[in-house]
């Protein structure tokens, strides 16, 4: 083996990333490749589990850690800075870092053909790492947003502020929590779906179920649904470009 990828993430054996990039070496004849995952309880493993792996080229970074990975990192792309959140990690020969974000680029590109002339308003699910990448495209949008959690903080609303009068201004709405992953597919973040109608777009980051309940529950009200599949593997092309184009110190 010449060339050695990697997840990083927590409980991921679920993993997108391992078998998609498993068919892509197959289909591209490339046996010098692999792609592994490497599932940490915590980040501190990972200067001995991850980068003493010989020939190491690349990485992706999961839930939970796209915010906390930076510090391990020597540089980061112009746009990982500014969303504050990396997925994406190329290796130099001299085993330097360079964090990227990937994710804002799968949704942009994802949601853009989605969007009518009244989706001037998105709803953002959770204030995690996969939140800013959302945030990111949605201003490269021209989408005004707003977050929706659990916690209250100066600039978010809870999910018990969902008024009938929000949810007919913010007509995209985008889950990038869990809640709703395989194997808890019954659960759904607490939309207020009476307040849902064919004007608005529910876009789920998850792509384990394919559709996923707040999904259902949006279809059934005349929503167009989507899950984060396309996202994930446009996100995941762009990586691979990534990995394999000369390391650049910002």
């Amino acid at each position: 083996m010449s060339k050695r990828y990697g997840l990083i993430g927590k409980n991921i054996d679920y993993s997108f990333s391992r078998a998609y990039f498993a068919e892509k070496f197959e289909k591209l004849k490339d046996k010098e490749s692999v792609y592994v995952n490497f599932d940490l309880q915590n980040l501190s493993e990972f200067n001995d589990t991850v980068l003493n792996q010989k020939d190491l080229k690349g990485l992706n970074v999961t839930i939970p850690y796209k915010q906390s990975i930076i510090p391990y990192l020597d540089s980061l792309s112009k746009k990982a800075k500014a969303i504050g959140a990396v997925n994406t990690i190329q290796v130099n020969k001299k085993g330097q870092l360079k964090g990227y974000n990937t994710d804002w680029y799968g949704f942009y590109h994802s949601l853009k053909p989605l969007l009518k002339f009244h989706h001037k308003r998105a709803l953002i699910l959770g204030t995690g790492g996969a939140s800013k990448a959302i945030e990111y495209a949605l201003k490269k949008l021209g989408i005004k947003y707003i977050f929706v959690s659990r916690t209250k903080e100066s600039d978010n609303l809870l999910y018990s502020e969902l008024t009938e009068e929000i949810l007919t201004k913010y007509t995209v709405i985008i889950n990038t929590t869990p809640v709703g992953t395989f194997p808890n597919i019954d659960q759904m973040p607490e939309v207020p779906m009476d307040y849902i109608n064919d004007r608005h777009i529910i876009y789920d980051l998850i792509y384990n179920p394919e559709e996923t309940a707040l999904m259902k529950a949006a279809t059934l009200k005349g929503a167009k649904t989507k899950n984060g599949y396309e996202m994930l593997v446009l996100q995941a092309e762009k990586a691979y470009k990534i990995w394999n184009k000369p390391f650049e110190r910002d």
